[in-house]
């Protein structure tokens, strides 16, 4: 666009500088102007114009880098350096944690095979992996068949964390039950003696405080209920 521009401006400044200039004979220039001095004025500030506009357009010269030289040939070494060692670990972790994408799911669902989805997962990178999409598929499938074979549809973790939960919230339990009941009892030996109310209070705790465990729940039989 720019050179049909350039080469069409360019033409009518040729054409205006014709005009401009005498005629010229056969022995020479002639000695009368073919225009008027006014119209040569004018058709010069005309060319004037048209050349400038034409310079205005042209593309100036680029410059490829703002760097040169050994700066040049440095940054061209840093560059070629992240290439050749950034890139390839960060494809291959991108790839890593795609890869085991199905295992964190499962872990994250508490599915109860998920020992042997991890294996899928292992396997998939010897067999190419084709057996991915298998893992990943597994991973969001619900184990109904498990759950009719075993009585339950959880990794035996889940169960143990839960065990855990529950043997701490129970001895936080306890331990308010026993400080509630010595409290009444302090006010018991105080005061000579307890209201009803009271009264009802601490026998209450202390069937409460019989039936909460002494000591923590075996995580082995808890994951066996």
């Amino acid at each position: 666009m720019r050179l049909w521009i350039a080469r069409r401006a360019g033409r009518r400044v040729k054409q205006t500088f014709q005009d401009v200039l005498p005629a010229a004979g056969p022995c020479g220039p002639s000695v009368e102007p073919a225009v008027p001095t006014s119209s040569c004025a004018g058709a010069l500030r005309r060319g004037t114009g048209v050349a400038l506009w034409v310079l205005a357009w042209l593309p100036g010269a680029g410059q490829a880098s703002f760097l040169s030289g050994d700066m040049l040939d440095a940054a061209a070494n840093v560059i070629a350096l992240i290439v050749l060692l950034v890139v390839p670990v960060a494809l291959v972790v991108a790839f890593w944690l795609v890869h085991i994408l199905p295992e964190k799911i499962a872990e994250r669902k508490h599915h109860p095979q998920k020992d042997a989805i991890k294996t899928l997962c292992l396997l998939s990178l010897v067999f190419g992996g084709l057996l991915w999409p298998l893992a990943w598929i597994w991973a969001y499938t619900k184990p109904v068949v498990y759950k009719l074979a075993y009585g339950r549809d959880k990794h035996e973790d889940y169960y143990k964390e839960l065990a855990e939960k529950d043997a701490g919230e129970a001895m936080a339990l306890k331990d308010d039950v026993v400080r509630l009941r010595r409290e009444l009892e302090m006010l018991q030996v105080r005061g000579g003696g307890l209201p009803e109310e009271l009264v009802d209070i601490h026998e209450q705790l202390a069937e409460v405080e019989a039936r909460l465990p002494a000591e923590p729940p075996v995580l082995s039989k808890a994951v066996a209920k």
